[in-house]
């Protein structure tokens, strides 16, 4: 197991996973400075020590040349709003983070292993470089359109910007529910309880059904997860 240590983050990295080491930034309070923190510490450790194993199996048998090694990371920072995301380091090294407000915010372990593999799911299923493909070619769509109209090379830039937004956002709420299907997968054969962790969503706002949201609507993501659940 390798541990790296950044400021602001607590870094978890892949097998087995021993007690976190935690660089504070200015102002944090401890951990375990109450007793509900030191149970939803010891919650979250156990959730990476059985969810990421199988995250990374599934990572293996579903990819190929793809790197599946989760580094886990917990932002300390005070004043985060809860969230958890998914990116890769300068290596393409697949990283997974979680705020420590989303850790306190979960009320059992289903809901961090859920979350969890939602997020490694992201990476499983390529959507990062889906993305940022989906980006490109908006942006030349409406770079090239901008530019046979006879707009400045301002107006041009700024198509091609836009174009880039839209493009980026056109599967956004596809990825998510592919995550959420894959993300239930991986929960259960961790030995979790993915509907009891999508309930998650019962407490967060709703997105809506918006034209080119980034999330879809929480019913259709706990329809999802149900769905999946019942036909492993």
């Amino acid at each position: 197991m390798r541990l790296i240590a950044v400021l602001g983050l607590l870094v978890l990295g892949a097998c087995s996973v021993q007690s976190p080491l935690v660089v504070r930034s200015p102002g944090t309070p401890p951990i375990d400075s109450a007793a509900r923190g030191q149970s939803a510490a010891r919650t979250f450790v156990s959730v990476i020590e059985t969810v990421e194993p199988v995250a990374e199996r599934e990572c293996r048998a579903r990819t190929v040349g793809v790197n599946c090694d989760f580094v886990i990371v917990v932002d300390d920072r005070v004043g985060l709003q809860p969230n958890a995301f998914q990116t890769l380091d300068p290596e393409g090294r697949p990283i997974v983070g979680f705020t420590l407000s989303l850790i306190a915010a979960a009320r059992n372990a289903d809901e961090l292993a859920f979350i969890l593999g939602h997020e490694a799911s992201h990476h499983i299923e390529g959507h990062i470089e889906r993305g940022r493909q989906s980006a490109y070619e908006g942006a030349v769509l409406l770079g090239t359109l901008a530019s046979a109209s006879g707009a400045s090379a301002a107006r041009v830039r700024e198509a091609q910007q836009y174009g880039a937004a839209l493009g980026a956002r056109r599967y956004s709420k596809d990825f998510e529910l592919e995550a959420d299907a894959l993300g239930t997968v991986i929960a259960l054969r961790a030995g979790y309880d993915p509907v009891r962790g999508a309930e998650y969503f019962m407490r967060t706002p709703d997105p809506g059904n918006r034209f080119l949201g980034t999330h879809p609507p929480n019913a259709q993501r706990i329809a999802t997860v149900r769905r999946v659940a019942a036909g492993l």
